[in-house]
């Protein structure tokens, strides 16, 4: 198993102990501390924070939500028509930390019996840890 099927793997597991038992401390900060694909389009030519431009979906129901991914072959199974290539690596616990909107969920890992959706507020509240802005 390579350095980042482990990675994976590990993240994988936290996300399964979430879904099957709750909000659990241990399995959300190696969640905030894990590394997810988004798919995006790349503004501009730098791999900065502002280069990332979040893809949001809305449901039939109305509800809008960004979905991230464990592994490419996890995002290529639920957005097939997406580019190859076409996504940028994050910690989960900084993307959380700079969540943009209120209104927006975040659906980990989709389709597969790991999926985990979290409400704005449970987004901040579970995986924003550790990425205080210096003051």
């Amino acid at each position: 198993m390579t350095h980042s099927e482990n990675e994976a793997f590990v993240t994988q597991r936290a996300l399964r102990a979430v879904v099957e038992n709750g909000a659990d401390e241990a399995a959300l900060s190696t969640l905030a501390e894990s590394e997810v694909l988004v798919p995006a389009a790349v503004n501009g030519d730098g791999p900065g924070p502002m280069a990332l431009t979040l893809p949001v979906f809305e449901q039939e129901d109305g509800t809008e939500l960004v979905p991230v991914f464990t592994t490419r072959e996890r995002l290529e199974h639920a957005l097939p028509l997406m580019p190859r290539g076409r996504h940028r690596s994050v910690l989960l616990g900084e993307l959380a930390h700079g969540w943009p909107s209120e209104d927006l969920a975040l659906v980990i890992d989709a389709g597969t019996p790991e999926q985990l959706a979290l409400t704005a507020e449970g987004v901040k509240a579970l995986l924003d840890r550790g990425y205080e802005d210096d003051a």
